[in-house]
Parts: C-alpha cells; sequence; structure tokens
C-alpha cells in the first residue's frame, strides 16, 4: 500500500492511496489482508469503507463495517423517520461570541447552496470575536436543503428575525427560494443590509445596503437590472452577469448619484470579498458591512483597517503542493518538471482536471488534493484548473492546448470535478459552447461530483444514491455537454461542512481516467477489445438479442472496420454465418449441440481471488461456482477469441426462471457467473475497453443506488475499470440514460431499421378494392349489394370486433343509403389505419444508413407534423396546406375521419397519398445512381436546361391539391431536405473508432427521428433532456386533447358516467420523446396544471378552478417504469404534489375523486392525514426494474396468473412521497391495494412508430387490468385504453383494439415478417419474441382474440415451407414458438383444434432432433 504525505497550505493531510472497494486501510495491516478482511465484512453488509479527512490529520471513519473494531456511524433515513435528504443541524454552523464585554453585538444569518464557506465564515467569526474590542458577531448558517424540514425553517425565521444582516447565495432551487422570501421579504426593512450573490431573481430582489436595491430588477431605472436583463438575454447566468458588473464598476457607478454610487460600490466590493472566499476576506466583509450599516456602529472607529478585497485570478492552473496559482501553462510546468517529490515516465499520461474557484480560495480544497495526488500516484501527470465564474470553458481553452502553440491538445483526459456543466453552473447552461469547446479539445470528458445536499454518512446509506437536485443539476446538465461517468469522488462531513475524499471512489474514478486515456497513447495493433453481446432470455437461439440491431452483421462490419485501422482481429471468419457458428457452437460439439463455444473455464479459487466481492454473493447464490455458467467445478465463460477481439456472451440475471426468486420485492445481487465473466474481462483478458453491442443488457440494471454509486453498487463492482462503449438504439435515450449513469457506458446510437407503411395484404387488399367500386356505385342498384360483401368480407378479416356491423343479412338489406356509407365509413377508416401505420422493416446494420426509397415513409412523417416552435421560421404540416387548398381544415377532417364519415375517410386518404407523391418526388430528385442520396444527373440536366420544376409541384400538377401554397411549401420541404440529409449520414462507426481513439464523442439528444430530428444523425453520445424542462407547454396541449379524448371515449361508453380512478404507466423513454405528454396526462386528469419557474424549469403548480376544467377531477394510481423513477424523480414528487394537491380541495366529493377517496382511505386504513392517503404515485425500490411479469412469461416460470399479480403487487409498490422526499420508494403495498381497488380504468401511451405492444415485454409487465379485476369488491373488469400519438392525428383506442391492430400490422403482415425473415437468425427471433409478448397480453389482460392465435399459427406453423425457413434459419427459436403455441393452448388463451395441437407436438419434436443433432 502506497501513502504519502502531503503540505496542503498550512494544514497536513494525511493521503491513503487504497485499492477499489478497499477495508478499512491500517498501517500494521498489510493491503492484502485489508482486501480479504473487506470482503469478508462485505459479504455481511457489503458497505464501503471511507477514509474522512475531518481535519488536520484524519481519523478513519468506518461505515458499519462489522468485523472492525472502528465504531460503526450509520444513519438510516428510512427508519429514523423524517424521509428528507439530510438532517444535518444548522446549530454547528451557529457561532455566539463567549463573551460581549460592552461590545456591539452583530448577528449574520446566511444561506448558502453547499457548504464550503461553512469553515472560512466560522474561522472569520471567531478571528474578530477574539481581537476586536468594539464589535463580536454572532452568526449561523443553513444549507438550502436543510429548509424543507420544517423545525428548521421556523428556527430559521426565528433567526432572521433577530438578525441584522442577512446573506444568501446560490438560491436556485424554486420551492427553497420561495421559503426564502418568505421568511425574509417581511423583515427585510428590519435588517440593517440584506446581501444577495446570484440567486433566482426573486430572491435577488431582497437586495438591500442603503440606498441600493435590485428590487426594480429588471426595470429600466435600474443599471444593475440593465446588467441582469442583457445577462439574461445573453443566455448567461447571474453570476456571469454579476462578474462582468464587477469588471465594468467604473464605468457604472459614472452614472449614479454619490451617495447611491457609494453604496453601489459596497454591493460589489461585498461581491468580491464573497467570491474571494478566503477567512482574510469574509472577516473584511463582515466588518464592512456592520461599519458602513448597522445603526449601533455609526460613526464608531472599530479598530480595525478593513482592507481591499484579495483577489485570486479569474483563471488559473492550482496544484496542492504549489507555492502559489499560475495564470500561464509554461510557467506551471516549468514549476511542475522539476518537482523533487515526484518523477513521471515519458509517455506519461496528462489528466486535466477542471475545479471550482471557490473551494480553493475558501480553504476547502482537501478533496481536490485528493485526486491530484491519487493520480500522481498512478504515473499520470495532472493540469488542474479553475474559474472563478461558472464557465469553465475559458480555462479548458487556455490551458488544455499544448504550450508551443501546435494547437494540438496537451491532456489526454479531461475530469471535471465541480459536478457542474462546463459553462453555466447552477442557473443555466449553454451546452452548445461547451459542446463546441470540448469538440475542439477532442479528449474524453468526465464529470464527477462532490456530494452537495447530503451528508458522506447519508449517501451511503440512501437507496436512491445522490440527491434528485443535485442529479438534475450535477449529472442530467453536464450530460447534454457529452460528460460521462457521473463518480461521487468526495464526501461531506457533517460538522465542519467541508469536502473529504473518498479514496475508493477516488481511486475508482483515477483509474478509469487513466485508462481512458492510455487508450490515445496505445497503438491500435496492442489494444484489446471484449464485443459483448446479450443473450435474453436465456437461450441459444437468443445469443445477440438487441433491439432493432442485427448483432452480428453488425459485428462482422466492426471486426472488418477495426482490421482496416491496425487492430489484431484474427482471422475473421468469412460472412457473417460463420461468425455466427463460432460463437454460438463449440469446436468440438456437432453443429446444432446446446452448449454454446467455451473461451475459459475460470477455477473456483482463480475467481475468489480475483473477484473482490465474490463473498457478498453467497447470500443470493451460496458458494461459488453455483449451477448458472458452470460445469459444476468451475466458472464458464463463454465466447471466441479474434486476435485481441473477444466476443463474449453476457450471462443473464439468473433469476428469470425461478418463480420464487421471481418474487421478490428487490432484485438479487448477479450471479458467480456473472461476476466472473466481468472479472475475466478485467483481469484474465485484460481488456482496455469493453463494447456492449445493442440495447440493452443486464449490467446497467444489477441493484444498488439509481445514481451516484458507492464502491458497493453492483454495476461499479462489475464494470470495475474498463472504459465502457455501449451501442444504444436511437430511440431509447432512457434506458442509455440509465447504462451512461449506472455502467459508466459512453453510449453511441444507431439507427432503428427504416420504417416503411404496414400496407394492406390478402382479405384487407380485397376490402380496399370493393370499398373503391362502392364508392363509385354507392347509389346505383350494385351499391347494395358491394355493401354487403364488405360486410361479409370484413367478418373473414375479424374486423368486426373494430367495427360495428349489421347482425345478419336482414338487417344489412334495411340499411339506408346514410348507414351504408356509416358501416362503409368506418370499415375504410379501420383499413387505412392498418394500412399507413408506421412498421420498421428488417433490422439495422450498424453502419448502413437507409436508402433513399426506404427513407421515404420516414419523411413523410416528419413532414404530417405542425412544427409552431421551429426557429428561424415554424413548419406546416403537409395534410394542414394540402387540406388548405381545398379550403379545409385538416383537424375538421380528421374529426369526420374519426367518425368514420365516409367522405372525410376518402379525402383524408387522397391527402395521405398525395403527401407521399410529394415527398416520393423530392427524394427521387436526390437519388445518385446506387439508390442512395446524391448526385441525379436528370435533375443536374434539367436546372441547367431551365426545365426543372420543384418535385411537389409536379406531383400535385393535375390534383385538386395544385393550389397549394407555394411558400409554405418551399419552407416544408427545406426543412424535409436537412431532414433527409440527417437520416442518411451515419457516423455509428465513426463514433466507435472516435471512443476507442480516447476521442471525445459529440452529445447528441435519444428520441423519436419522426418527432425529433435533431436525434439524427446517429453515431452520437445519446443523453436524455433536462429533467426539469418537462412538461413543456406544447406537452400540455397535446395532454389536455389525449385527456378529453379519453375521458369522452369512457363516458360514451359507460353511460354517461366518467370513471372515477384510472390506473396508468409513465415511462422514461416515452416522456423524453414527448418532452413530458403523458406526465401533463396525469396532471391533467387530476385537474392540476404545471408551471415553469423564473428560469423556465417546470417545479409550480397552480389549481385549475372546477369551472374551467368543466368535469370532477379524476383520480389517478400512477405506475412509474424503474427508469422514469431514476431520471425524473423530482418529476415524481411534483407529479405526488400535484395528487395532493387536488385531495386538499375544498369540494363536493362527486366533483373531486381525489379527495374522496383519500377520505375513504384514510378512514379504512386509519390514517391521521388526507395528505397521506392520497399517495398515487408508485414504483419499484430504488435499484430495482420491471414487475417480473415479463421474465416469468419469456421463461415460462410461473403456475397461474395469481402468481403474475403477487409479482406485481411485490415490485410495484413502492410510493415516493414529496413530504419525505429522502426517503426513496417505500413499501406502502395496503395503500396500494387500497388505490387499486378503485379502478375503473387501466391506461398506457404509445407515442412512437418503432415500438408497439407487443413489440417489447414491458407495457405487458406493467398492465395492471386482471389485478385490478381481483381486487375490485365488486369484480368488474376495467376497461382498458391504450393512447396512440404516433401521427398528427392522436386516437384513443381500447386495449383489444390496439393488440389487434398490433397484430395485423406485424405479426400477421408478409411486409413485416418477410423483412425480419431476410435476417435470417435474428428474424425468427422477432417472430417468436411478437408471439411471447402477445401470450403476455393474454395473460395480464385477456384482450387477445382467439383468431389471432389461429392466424399465427396458419402464417407460421401450418404453411410447410414456412416452417422449414424458421427451422433452419433459427432451430432454437423456432421451438420456443412452437412452445409458446402449445402454452397458450395448456393456458386457456388459445382453443386451438385437435389436428392443430398434433402437427405442433410433431413440429416440437422434429425440432428437438435437430437441435440434438439427430438426423
Amino acid at each position: 500500500m502506497n501513502s504519502s504525505t502531503l503540505d496542503v497550505g498550512s494544514s497536513k493531510m494525511q493521503r491513503q492511496v487504497v485499492g477499489r472497494r478497499a477495508g478499512v486501510p491500517s498501517s500494521s495491516v498489510p493491503a492484502k489482508a485489508v482486501n480479504r478482511t473487506a470482503s469478508k465484512n462485505a459479504a455481511q453488509t457489503r458497505k464501503v469503507a471511507c477514509n474522512v479527512a475531518t481535519g488536520p490529520r484524519p481519523p478513519m471513519t468506518t461505515f458499519k463495517n462489522n468485523g472492525d473494531k472502528a465504531k460503526p456511524v450509520s444513519m438510516d433515513l428510512r427508519d429514523e423517520g423524517t424521509g428528507l435528504f439530510t438532517s444535518t443541524d444548522p446549530e454547528s454552523r451557529r457561532v455566539v461570541p463567549e463573551n460581549v464585554n460592552g461590545r456591539t453585538k452583530v448577528k449574520v444569518v446566511y444561506v448558502v447552496l453547499e457548504a464550503q464557506y461553512q469553515s472560512a465564515l466560522t474561522k472569520a467569526v471567531q478571528n474578530i470575536n477574539q481581537k476586536n474590542s468594539k464589535v463580536c458577531f454572532e452568526i449561523v448558517g443553513y444549507l438550502l436543503e436543510e429548509l424543507r424540514d420544517s423545525k428548521n425553517f421556523e428556527l430559521f425565521k426565528a433567526d432572521v428575525a433577530t438578525a441584522n444582516v442577512f446573506i444568501g447565495s446560490l438560491i436556485f432551487i424554486e420551492e427553497l427560494a420561495e421559503k426564502i422570501v418568505e421568511a425574509v421579504a417581511p423583515l427585510r426593512e428590519k435588517l440593517d443590509a440584506c446581501l444577495i450573490f446570484p440567486s433566482m431573481p426573486a430572491v435577488m430582489k431582497l437586495n438591500k445596503l442603503g440606498t441600493f436595491s435590485m428590487s426594480q430588477l429588471g426595470s429600466s431605472k435600474s443599471i444593475i437590472g440593465d446588467f441582469i436583463k442583457s445577462a439574461r438575454k445573453n443566455n448567461d447566468n447571474f453570476e456571469e452577469g454579476l462578474l462582468k458588473l464587477v469588471r465594468t464598476l467604473p464605468k457604472v457607478l459614472k452614472f449614479l448619484p454619490s451617495d447611491k454610487a457609494q453604496d453601489a460600490r459596497n454591493f460589489v466590493q461585498s461581491l468580491q470579498y464573497w467570491l474571494g472566499g478566503n477567512t482574510e476576506n469574509l472577516e473584511n466583509l463582515l466588518i464592512s458591512t456592520a461599519v458602513a450599516y448597522v445603526p449601533a456602529l455609526k460613526g464608531v472607529d472599530v479598530g480595525a483597517t478593513v482592507e481591499d478585497p484579495v483577489l485570486f485570478p479569474e483563471v488559473g492552473i492550482w496544484h496542492p503542493t504549489a507555492p502559489m496559482m499560475y495564470e500561464d501553462l509554461k510557467e506551471y510546468l516549468n514549476w511542475y518538471d522539476t518537482r523533487k517529490d515526484m518523477k513521471f515516465a515519458p509517455d506519461a499520461p496528462v489528466i486535466g482536471l477542471v475545479l471550482q474557484r471557490s473551494h480553493l480560495v475558501t480553504g476547502d480544497e482537501g478533496h481536490y488534493a485528493g485526486v491530484v495526488s491519487e493520480l500522481e500516484a498512478r504515473g499520470a501527470k495532472v493540469v488542474s484548473v479553475f474559474a472563478g465564474g461558472l464557465d469553465f470553458s475559458s480555462p479548458v481553452k487556455k490551458f488544455f492546448y499544448d504550450p508551443l502553440g501546435t494547437g494540438r491538445p496537451f491532456v489526454d483526459t479531461v475530469v471535471s470535478l465541480t459536478g457542474f456543466a462546463l459553462v453555466g453552473g447552477p442557473a443555466r447552461q449553454d451546452a452548445p459552447k461547451a459542446v463546441e469547446a470540448l469538440n475542439n479539445l477532442n479528449v474524453p470528458y468526465l464529470v464527477s461530483l462532490p456530494l452537495v445536499f447530503q451528508t458522506t454518512e447519508e449517501w451511503l446509506d440512501s437507496e436512491l444514491g445522490v440527491h434528485p437536485v443535485q442529479v438534475a443539476l450535477q449529472v442530467a446538465l453536464p450530460e447534454l455537454d457529452g460528460a460521462i461517468e457521473p463518480i461521487v469522488f468526495a464526501g461531506r462531513d457533517s460538522n465542519t461542512g467541508k469536502s473529504h475524499s473518498l479514496p475508493d471512489r477516488i481511486s475508482a474514478l483515477c483509474t478509469r481516467a487513466v485508462n481512458w486515456a492510455r487508450l490515445r497513447k496505445k497503438r491500435n495493433a496492442e489494444k484489446k477489445l471484449a464485443i459483448t453481446v446479450f443473450s435474453f432470455p436465456p437461450d441459444k437461439g437468443n445469443v445477440g438479442t438487441a433491439a432493432y440491431l442485427n448483432v452480428f452483421g453488425s459485428i462482422y462490419r466492426v471486426l472488418k472496420q477495426l482490421k482496416k485501422e491496425g487492430y489484431d482481429v484474427g482471422m475473421i471468419p468469412m460472412n457473417e454465418e460463420d461468425l455466427i457458428k463460432s460463437v454460438l457452437n463449440s469446436a468440438d460439439a456437432k453443429f446444432n449441440s446446446s452448449d454454446l463455444n467455451i473461451a475459459y473455464r475460470m477455477k473456483v479459487d482463480e475467481y475468489q481471488r480475483l473477484c473482490e466481492y465474490s463473498d457478498a454473493l453467497e447470500e443470493n447464490w451460496g458458494k461459488p461456482p453455483g449451477q448458472l455458467n458452470s460445469n459444476g467445478q468451475e466458472l464458464l465463460i463463454y465466447g471466441k477469441q479474434f486476435g485481441n477481439v473477444f466476443i463474449g456472451v453476457q450471462p443473464t440475471f439468473g433469476y428469470e426462471g425461478d418463480p420464487m426468486r421471481l418474487l421478490f420485492s428487490r432484485s438479487a445481487s448477479p450471479h458467480h457467473g456473472f461476476a466472473a465473466y466481468y472479472t475475466f474481462l478485467e483481469k484474465v483478458f485484460g481488456a482496455d475497453a469493453v463494447l456492449h453491442f445493442g440495447t440493452h443488457g443486464s449490467l446497467e440494471f444489477m441493484p444498488g443506488k439509481q445514481v451516484g454509486m458507492s464502491g458497493v453498487c453492483y454495476p461499479d463492482s462489475l464494470i470495475g475499470s474498463i472504459p465502457n462503449v455501449y451501442y444504444y438504439a436511437a430511440n431509447n435515450p432512457s434506458e442509455a440514460t440509465i447504462a451512461k449513469r449506472r455502467s459508466y457506458a459512453n453510449t453511441i446510437s444507431y439507427l432503428t431499421p427504416p420504417a416503411e407503411n404496414a400496407g394492406l395484404y390478402k382479405g384487407l387488399k380485397e376490402l380496399k378494392e370493393l370499398i373503391s367500386s362502392y364508392q363509385s356505385m354507392r347509389e346505383s342498384g350494385r351499391g347494395e349489394q358491394i355493401c354487403a360483401t364488405i360486410i361479409e368480407t370484413a367478418r373473414q378479416c375479424n374486423l368486426d370486433k373494430d367495427v360495428k356491423l349489421p347482425a345478419d343479412d336482414e338487417a344489412a338489406k334495411a340499411l339506408t343509403l346514410d348507414e351504408r356509407d356509416m358501416v362503409v365509413g368506418n370499415v375504410y377508416r379501420k383499413l387505412m389505419e392498418i394500412e399507413s401505420r408506421l412498421l420498421p422493416c428488417g433490422l439495422h446494420v450498424i453502419g448502413v444508413p437507409p436508402t433513399a426509397e426506404e427513407a421515404v415513409a420516414t419523411l413523410v412523417n416528419i413532414g404530417e407534423i405542425d412544427r409552431p416552435d421551429q426557429k428561424p421560421t415554424p413548419i406546416k404540416g403537409l395534410p394542414g396546406i394540402l387540406a388548405s387548398s381545398i379550403g379545409r381544415n385538416i383537424e375538421e377532417i380528421y374529426t369526420g375521419n374519426n367518425k368514420g364519415v365516409l367522405a372525410e375517410v376518402d379525402t383524408l386518404q387522397r391527402i395521405t397519398e398525395a403527401c407521399r407523391n410529394c415527398v416520393r418526388e423530392f427524394v427521387r430528385d436526390r437519388t445518385g445512381l446506387n439508390g442512395r442520396i446524391g448526385t441525379n444527373f436528370m435533375t443536374q440536366l434539367m436546372k441547367f436546361s431551365g426545365f426543372y420544376v420543384d418535385p411537389w409541384v409536379r406531383a400535385l400538377q393535375g390534383t385538386e391539391f395544385a393550389s397549394a401554397n407555394r411558400e409554405d411549401l418551399i419552407n416544408t420541404f427545406g426543412y424535409l431536405e436537412f431532414c433527409l440529409e440527417q437520416v442518411v449520414k451515419d457516423n455509428e462507426l465513426g463514433a466507435l473508432t472516435e471512443a476507442l481513439n480516447g476521442e471525445y464523442v459529440e452529445p447528441g439528444p435519444g428520441g423519436d427521428p419522426i418527432r425529433n430530428p435533431m436525434v439524427l444523425p446517429t453515431g452520437k453520445n445519446i443523453h436524455a433532456l433536462d429533467p426539469q424542462s418537462i412538461p413543456t407547454q406544447a406537452a400540455l396541449k397535446n395532454a389536455k386533447l389525449v385527456v378529453d379524448r379519453l375521458l369522452d371515449r369512457e363516458k360514451d361508453n359507460n353511460g354517461g358516467k366518467y370513471p372515477e380512478t384510472i390506473a396508468l404507466v409513465l415511462w422514461g423513454t416515452d416522456n423524453i420523446k414527448t418532452y413530458g405528454e403523458s406526465l401533463a396526462q396525469v396532471m391533467m386528469m387530476v385537474g392540476i396544471k404545471p408551471v415553469p419557474d423564473a428560469l423556465g424549469r417546470v417545479n409550480k403548480l397552480e389549481v385549475i378552478p372546477l369551472e374551467e376544467l368543466g368535469r370532477p377531477r379524476v383520480d389517478v394510481v400512477v405506475n412509474c417504469s424503474g427508469v422514469f423513477r431514476d431520471l425524473f424523480v423530482n418529476q415524481m414528487l411534483l407529479l405526488d404534489r400535484a395528487i395532493k394537491l387536488a385531495a386538499e380541495q375544498d369540494e363536493p366529493d362527486e366533483m373531486n375523486f381525489v379527495r374522496k377517496h383519500a377520505k375513504q382511505q384514510a378512514a379504512e386504513l386509519g390514517m391521521a392525514s388526507l395528505r397521506e392517503a392520497a399517495t398515487r404515485v408508485f414504483s419499484n425500490s430504488s435499484g430495482s426494474y420491471s414487475s417480473n411479469v415479463n421474465l416469468a412469461v419469456e421463461n415460462s416460470s410461473w403456475s397461474d396468473e395469481s402468481q403474475l399479480q403477487e409479482m406485481y403487487m411485490k415490485r410495484k409498490s413502492f410510493a415516493f412521497n414529496s413530504d419525505r422526499p429522502g426517503a426513496g420508494g417505500e413499501a406502502q403495498r395496503e395503500v396500494f391495494e387500497s388505490a387499486m381497488k378503485t379502478v375503473d380504468m387501466t391506461f398506457q401511451n404509445l407515442d412512437s412508430s418503432e415500438i408497439s405492444l407487443t413489440d417489447v415485454s414491458h407495457y405487458f409487465d406493467s398492465d395492471p387490468t386482471k389485478l385490478v379485476t381481483s381486487l375490485r369488491t365488486d369484480g368488474k373488469a376495467p376497461s382498458a385504453y391504450i393512447a396512440d400519438t404516433t401521427t398528427a392525428n392522436a386516437q384513443v383506442r381500447t386495449l383489444s383494439e390496439t393488440v389487434r391492430l398490433d397484430a395485423r400490422t406485424k405479426l400477421l403482415n408478409p411486409k413485416w415478417y418477410e423483412g425480419m425473415l431476410s435476417s435470417g437468425y435474428e428474424g425468427v427471433r422477432e417472430i417468436q419474441k411478437r408471439l411471447t409478448n402477445t401470450m403476455g397480453w393474454s395473460a395480464t389482460s385477456g384482450m387477445v382474440d382467439n383468431w389471432v392465435y389461429d392466424e399465427a399459427n396458419s402464417t407460421f406453423i401450418e404453411d410447410p415451407e414456412m416452417a422449414n425457413r424458421l427451422m433452419s434459419a433459427n432451430p432454437n427459436s423456432f421451438r420456443k414458438l412452437v412452445a409458446t403455441f402449445l402454452e397458450a393452448n395448456g393456458r386457456g388463451y388459445w382453443d386451438a383444434k385437435p389436428e392443430q395441437l398434433e402437427r405442433l407436438r410433431q413440429l416440437y419434436m422434429d425440432v428437438e432432433d435437430k437441435i440434438e443433432g439427430v438426423e
């Protein structure tokens, strides 16, 4: 074990460099023994040991380490009951003079966001009280977060009431800013001085120094206001605005009368003292403010000379052992390279650190020193830069480039230790400016965070991990800059407020930073890459599972690209089929062996020696090697090595086949086989990087804190020190963000397959032709006859469930012309709904962009949407432009179409066809000879000769839409031109190269490319969005439309009665794609409106009066997916506040169902408060995901539906309570059940054409339809609805209608399944997955019709040619397909004929023989 002593300023700080997850270091215990002790203890409590610097020589503080004599410090907030994030005591910041002795006593109260000022302020006050004979100070400080506690808030108000001076800084949390205004505003006149440094505008207005005031903030009379206004207009934050003010002070004061000038000068000087932050500056701040503004000290000589502020460099370079701060890189390097205490290798990596100056000047820099010395101990050189404001891009530009002026980066990796966005800090950010600076520098960019709102003990003990406000400010915002690896590197001492190193975290951070840097240094031929594929559910036919991706086809392209770049890839197989076989099949087994290729056999003692946390897994899995990925003696690593590239198969969770484990409310640890896989990659194979291939694996969903993991969280333990690159589908930003935060992944987006319209086939195609005949002959004698044929054919196509058809021939004959039109109109509407539905065809291959033709359907859908917020010019949707040209409003046409009015359905169909023709012509003009976007020589020739006609003009010539507005069309097609370029651009392989070269991968949003084309081109480091920005105003408008349609539809179906309670699901990705539409829907249901604060962050609420609402407030039970919970905890708490606010409105029960049910529940469950009874926001416990119903269905590991329902109840009944925000999910099964008993309707959203009900298992996994039936006292089944906002014309359908639509457009549609089968092996798995998910809906809702199974059986099983194709391409997946049909029949979901079952059983035996190699 390596230890060194650093002299930091005047204090000595002892540092111990400990290995990852080391135990409690002790001078008398050798390092290896320490590690062994630690892992033994970890098996019992799995808590991390920290060396916490709390004074000059840090004592060791051990958190819950049972085997040691050190006193355990543990605060379990969930048991102690405040449920807040921090229970630190403001009294620890109170300093009272020991004796006043006739001196004037001045009382100062301060509130700060972070605690770094605490120590310096305390020292400043103690110095004055000891030395000054005329004045002494009482001071007390509050951390902003402490004001959530009602006791603290009362204490704060009492302190302000007796204070002379109030100081506030960085008050940027709206609901707490409101509390400060509430407490201070009434007392402002009484206070002698009120100093507010950068904060929310409402708090800034409290400033008061003599005649100087900011309360005119923004008014033309206030020069300060003008500065603030221009700062806001230029998207700077307030701190930058004030700093500019400080720099331009002389110019400002010229315009002010002399008395005002003095007060303004004092304010600016106060700001300089504050930003200077050391004890000397803060002493001068206190004395100068007291002398100038406390009446008792007017004219009193206090005997202290007030010095000018000690100014520190605005930007500079700092080092804990350097004699000074440097403002020039060459000067710094002159000192650095001549140090006697350190010697570095000539090719040592250089790590650039970014620091906050306020920590340096206040003497709170111990945690920074810890990182510097750890990096140097690992052989890396360090350049640590700082900025005085919150624009850290300037020191990056100034100090991170070669000082010799070559323009090359001097650093190999940048690690920001500020936790903030590179430009903008806590108020707002400027991501484009940050991305430009980081792109130019082009090195990996990591943002680590110090704990701000919690002490070390509180964070260690929290299931949530880092405080949600800190996640929003210091994790989500840096991600928009392209930051990766949000590792907590520093804790906070509850007594002194000082930050201290967390050695095991710093060790992890520094190892990872140096490993990213090594990727820049190492030759490609020497780099080792571990490509990891997934197999889910565990079955050989599922190896290479990933959403929308042809995994092995993609890996094949990646291997070829790596070879081109000089990597050692050994002998690449001839084609992707051979590649599949080499990974899937053991060389010494027969071709169809069920064993995967074994790449390595790990002995148990080797595993225990290399895997530090193996003991901790025994509680769940017993002694190694266990049953999974093992032969009983050894642990088996499956995969195949090609030169320096290893392609390995990630083990699965391990409990998917065990019904008892699936019932646990919290997820189990990884099993020994899983741990052995990652141990092999890091310690045996020695990977320089791991590439996780496709959406998604299990690593990032292992138990541990949600964000800001400790060394005992499993994702952190598993990934170890290996840089992680992860290909993730561009349309899934939410789970990509989980991978980024929990497995430290650099996520690279890939495109989903090109979308096509589903089209019509078989009887559906015939129906369309019949309708066309009917339209031309509807009034003739043939009309009645054709209508009868349409009705009969519709019945044969099973459309009678979706469209109301006459009961028999007699009823059909009795129809009037208008009634016939209505029947045909509704059939036509349903056909067009099927025909125009977008579906992804085939699977994407990494680095293969779509052809021009393949881009058409996507462009049509992009062009359909109105984009009123598009800058610089709003974009009109094509259907709206064409409707206007025939004197119609598109919304009216949509309404008529939705009602099945034949003429309107036909008009909409003509508009749709015209839109497609316009886009097709437009794309044709831009298509080159190779079928891809490029130069079209005919187009060039026509333009040159002057005969060129715009494509949309050509397409509309001679049609009823020929007079469409030319300007609008030019504007819309200009936008589509940009979108087309983005669709076919491609950097998927390029971004992988950048990541593996140790370069910066440019960030980009994830989401639906149709709603947000900025998602394109792919090959970007995916980020989500600022969680505090949703729901947007546009999302609120769309949400209101959907909620109105939903309630109207249920009212029509339910005898005019509104539903009293709706059970619904919130998904992470959906809310990112739609900017919070489903979140806004819940708010609309309960009649509460979310409102943004002064900085545009959505965190305030307004009650919509009943008169305006025009209906009762509908109660809700909200179940949030585990991913939504991780990304949007703040929004969950806002939702909880909204529902409770609705319950507290004094309104009659029949107009407020939230209140009605909360009162009933309070009485039923004996609850003291209405607020508690109105708990309605639930999810999994922290660190767990899904209800496990999907795992049980996919693995057939369930006995009956009641077992599935019990899984749902156990895992999904954790309540999130805004009154106890720090408690995370608390088990509240009784409240959950009680609320679910009142449910009349279940509801989910579909918002993207790429993912529908049977594409993924998540939707049925979260469906409570049958569960509600079992809980309701009357046993009544709830109605079930799905809102579909995938097109401009949002629809609300019943669940059964949506399942049928899905079956017709995907599973039973030749266009879809032939597209899938073009990918061979992986395509068969996609077909099998759709059938399994369909059966999942039978299990949870009972909403799948018998004909769906019949038709699927007829398509894939009864057609011998098709059955043979499936069996040959992927025998394992085909076996699962056959087994699923048999299971659906066995469970009573499909009433199959005996001959159908006989063929299935025969096929099952045939495929078993094939798999076992029996000829």
